[in-house]
């Protein structure tokens, strides 16, 4: 008898020679492939999701100073989930269980109710929806306001783009963005922000990314005709991985992976849609004000090339 992962239930899309797993544990994607090359870097069956793996990130990404915020004239204190920086990280659904509410051949809809807790006693019914095609992998996420009074959102999600064989630091990447926010190194949180300019984080044309380690947001990004901004990590084979965000995503988390364990270090590179900025719960920056009732959506995607 196989063994529970401990990621829950699985649940497996497939789209000609396109297959994503799915997990029950956190409603997020465990791996993408086509055919035997990964185009988002996997955790195993039977591993705990390290370093945010697929998660979505909701109803806030990123960090929030010491879990603290005021909303509508009352205060409120979340748990601190990184407990070393005093920060409330990545939302409240990373290790709640979801269901699977539609499930076809090549698309899954996870769902989850997110009820109302002494941090953030506000209710939220929350779908992702995971779609293949012939353009890759689409991810939609949607989150209605089921509570009585408005209600602070912010969402995100934390796929690592695999270079396939190679590591990273042979791979070039390009990121539009003309603005990096600045953090500071204790606590990784935003204090200020920079054109990229000609500095080592102009990324707006591919370069390689060698032994830098990057570890931060960009905003301020430069839109196709069709609203998408697109990310590419270039593997030494030709193929690239591609990353894109509808308009709904004003910003993005670079992450080298230097922080990951053993062999997945440099082995993946975090490309992060985020609708608001870092410690936007105090800051207010790219914050959504929803009000019962509402909806929101945003949608990103990636692909092989």
């Amino acid at each position: 008898m196989t063994a529970p992962a401990p990621s829950g239930e699985q649940f497996e899309i497939v789209h000609g020679e396109q297959r994503a797993t799915i997990v029950e544990v956190g409603g997020g994607v465990r791996e993408y492939v086509v055919g035997e090359r990964p185009v988002l870097d996997p955790y195993p069956r039977e591993a705990i999701c390290d370093g945010g793996h697929g998660a979505p990130l909701i109803p806030w990404p990123n960090r929030l100073r010491d879990g603290r915020y005021s909303f509508d004239g009352s205060d409120y204190q979340l748990e601190l989930s990184e407990p070393a920086k005093h920060n409330a990280i990545h939302g409240l659904l990373r290790w709640r269980s979801w269901r699977a509410s539609e499930h076809e051949p090549g698309r899954v809809v996870m769902s989850n109710r997110l009820h109302p807790s002494p941090g953030y006693p506000f209710a939220l019914e929350v779908q992702i929806a995971y779609s293949l095609s012939d353009a890759g992998l689409s991810v939609r996420s949607a989150a209605r306001n089921v509570g009585e009074r408005a209600c602070p959102y912010g969402a995100g999600q934390h796929p690592y783009l695999s270079p396939g064989m190679a590591s990273i630091d042979d791979c070039t990447l390009q990121i539009p963005a003309e603005t990096r926010i600045l953090v500071d190194p204790q606590r990784s949180l935003p204090c200020g922000r920079e054109p990229v300019g000609a500095s080592a984080y102009d990324l707006r044309q591919p370069r390689l990314v060698g032994d830098q380690q990057i570890d931060a947001p960009f905003t301020d990004l430069i839109r196709e005709p069709d609203g998408r901004a697109t990310s590419r990590l270039s593997a030494p084979d030709g193929t690239s991985v591609e990353l894109w965000v509808d308009e709904r995503y004003a910003f993005l988390e670079v992450y080298t992976g230097d922080g990951l364990h053993g062999s997945r270090r440099r082995g993946a590179l975090a490309v992060e849609p985020m609708t608001c900025a870092p410690n936007a719960f105090q800051s207010g920056e790219g914050l959504t004000r929803l009000e019962p009732g509402e909806q929101i959506e945003a949608t990103w995607g990636v692909r092989l090339v």
